[in-house]
């Protein structure tokens, strides 16, 4: 072997060495490391690539949703009819719906359809008996609907369910006074007052049958 063939089998050797020991060595970067989210939830790429990176998408509000709100807006414009339109179709959709049937009473009794609101209050009841709001609201309903003696009873039991909460005693009054039984009316009126006398109303009626 010729001085030159020697002097390049060391070179080579030696080149081969540097390159091995860069390749195994932990300053190398391994593949994946760079491109590692710290935390679960980073996004992956960042300023300089931003159609690289990767976020949560936006979720999109359901049908349902979407009804519930147009009914919601629809009532403050005091736009009944439109808002009953809306909640038809959220309880096409999901027919035991709580908060569409309850919506749905409220609205039928702005439009005076007392019977269509009387059927949905009792679905809504059907689901949840001790929704005292509920018992209240077809209480009401039925009084308008001149069934006075079924109304009675769901006005003692939305207060039987919130003794604490003073509309219902003073829708029971309203009724009570409407079928003249005045006493017992200004007993209620009295009770509403008591927990709420902010209740100016009440209040007047207690001045008037306390005469």
């Amino acid at each position: 072997m010729s001085t030159f063939q020697l002097l390049l089998l060391i070179i080579t050797a030696v080149v081969f060495y540097l390159f091995f020991r860069q390749l195994f060595s932990e300053d190398h970067p391994k593949r994946g490391v760079d491109f590692e989210a710290k935390v679960a939830d980073e996004q992956i790429g960042g300023i300089n690539r931003p159609d690289k990176v990767f976020s949560t998408p936006t979720i999109e509000p359901t049908r349902m949703t979407q009804l519930l709100q147009m009914a919601d807006d629809a009532v403050e414009k005091k736009d009944y009819e439109e808002a009953q339109k809306a909640l038809g179709s959220a309880l096409i959709i999901e027919k035991d719906n709580k908060d569409a049937l309850q919506k749905m009473g409220f609205v039928c009794v702005q439009n005076e359809a007392y019977n269509e609101a009387k059927e949905h209050y009792e679905h809504l009841l059907s689901l949840e008996e001790e929704n005292d709001l509920a018992h209240a609201s077809l209480a009401n309903t039925l009084h308008k609907l001149k069934e006075d003696d079924n109304a009675i009873k769901h006005h003692e039991r939305a207060i039987e369910l919130d003794t604490e909460y003073a509309p219902h005693y003073f829708n029971y009054a309203n009724t009570l006074y409407d079928l003249e039984r005045n006493e017992e009316a200004l007993i209620k009126y009295k009770e509403a007052y008591a927990l709420d006398n902010s209740l100016e109303e009440a209040q007047k009626m207690i001045t008037k049958l306390s005469k």
